[in-house]
């Protein structure tokens, strides 16, 4: 390898058409540079070499084909290439920075951070009012421009996030992007002194049982079938964990004994707010039957194609408040995030390290040596892995 390549874990659509081949190669791919003669642009860039990276649940769409394929390849189409590095979740140190970044941002080599994953354009109208997490003309790193699975990226320097490693240790920090997921849809409406359900313990969800804690929900219910995730769950913060009925396939129906246990745990009142983590919309019924009137529910699970939604009538009547949530509010949700990690009570950081993390034991796999069966074990048994480049 030549110091004009580098190492990456890709997506490559001419050795693995996408339905008939699952999981990333690693592969040498040009390194990225910055030349501000050639492009101008790149004196607003940055080139980060990654520290840690998580493997994401939008990673798994792309390792198990089950997820954008039609952002992948209209991007590659758009770039004339066949080749996407994955990865979106970072922790690294800035190596090199460009002319302008360096003198408006006050960037430089060494800086440690992490970044927002959508790429804003800055100009649409969501932007100029400031709802910039649904920029019309956004990217996404690792999807629809080359992420961080590699051993060099480069970013435009505006969405990188400083990071402290004093008060956040890396592989902590490396996960700021999808503990912010969880911040943005606990802090959609105000959960202090609230009686919370959390439907789907997943990843995200599991960080938004801590994030209610933390906000003070008075009560956080958790729905999850998974063993393995009601036992984080519980040690999260959550004070009660049910599982629910079949939720998976073409099953849209709401599961009454689940809802009849949740409105059991709060009075027969049903639960102030909502959170729907999993996108299968069997659950996004229980969340809405299980709503107290006048209750809110969180969208924020996602699955592509048409959901049922039972009685209607209901959500008008009983004034059933539906929020949708995506990614992060430019930068406000980062500035929440960086409060409840930084902070020591409640003890979110350490939370996260121990029980998400389980302090590195088994969740952690070495770039350098990567091997897809291997890593394909890890990711099927925990609910966060990182990739570790030093």
């Amino acid at each position: 390898m030549t110091s004009e390549t580098m190492q990456a874990l890709v997506y490559d659509r001419e050795k693995d058409p996408w339905e008939q081949s699952r999981g990333l190669r690693k592969e040498e791919v040009p390194s990225p540079i910055l030349d501000e003669k050639a492009d101008y642009r790149d004196g607003y860039m940055a080139l980060i070499r990654p520290r840690f990276a998580g493997f994401c649940g939008s990673d798994r769409g792309i390792w198990f084909r089950r997820a954008f394929k039609e952002m992948i390849y209209e991007s590659l189409d758009h770039e004339n290439k066949q080749v996407r590095v994955v990865g979106h979740e970072l922790f690294g140190e800035v190596v090199a920075v460009g002319s302008h970044a360096a003198r408006e941002l006050g960037l430089k080599a060494g800086d440690h951070v992490s970044t927002e994953s959508h790429i804003i354009c800055g100009t649409c109208y969501q932007c100029r009012i400031g709802d910039t997490h649904v920029c019309e003309d956004n990217k996404i790193i690792g999807i629809s421009t080359d992420g961080c699975f590699a051993e060099l990226v480069k970013l435009p320097a505006r969405m990188l996030w400083p990071t402290d490693i004093r008060k956040i240790r890396p592989e902590v920090a490396t996960l700021q992007e999808p503990f912010g997921n969880a911040v943005h849809a606990c802090t959609k409406v105000n959960l202090r002194g609230k009686r919370v359900a959390i439907i789907g313990c997943g990843t995200i969800g599991l960080f938004a049982v801590a994030v209610a804690r933390a906000l003070g929900a008075r009560q956080v219910i958790g729905v999850e079938p998974m063993p393995s995730h009601i036992e984080m769950a519980r040690k999260l913060g959550a004070d009660q964990v049910l599982v629910p009925a079949n939720t998976a396939g073409d099953v849209y129906e709401h599961d009454p004994d689940l809802v009849k246990n949740i409105r059991g745990l709060t009075e027969g009142t049903g639960v102030d707010v909502a959170l729907e983590m999993s996108g299968q919309n069997a659950s996004v019924n229980n969340a809405i039957a299980a709503v107290r009137r006048g209750g809110d529910v969180i969208l924020f699970g996602l699955k592509s194609g048409d959901a049922i939604i039972e009685d209607l009538d209901r959500v008008i009547v009983d004034g059933i408040s539906l929020h949708s949530v995506v990614g992060r509010r430019i930068w406000e949700t980062w500035h929440i995030t960086r409060n409840l990690l930084e902070s020591r009570d409640p003890n979110i950081h350490d939370l996260i390290y121990g029980v998400i993390l389980n302090k590195g034991e088994g969740t952690v796999a070495d770039f350098p040596r990567f091997e897809a069966d291997k890593f394909e074990e890890k990711i099927q048994q925990f609910p966060k892995v990182l990739l570790r480049f030093e």
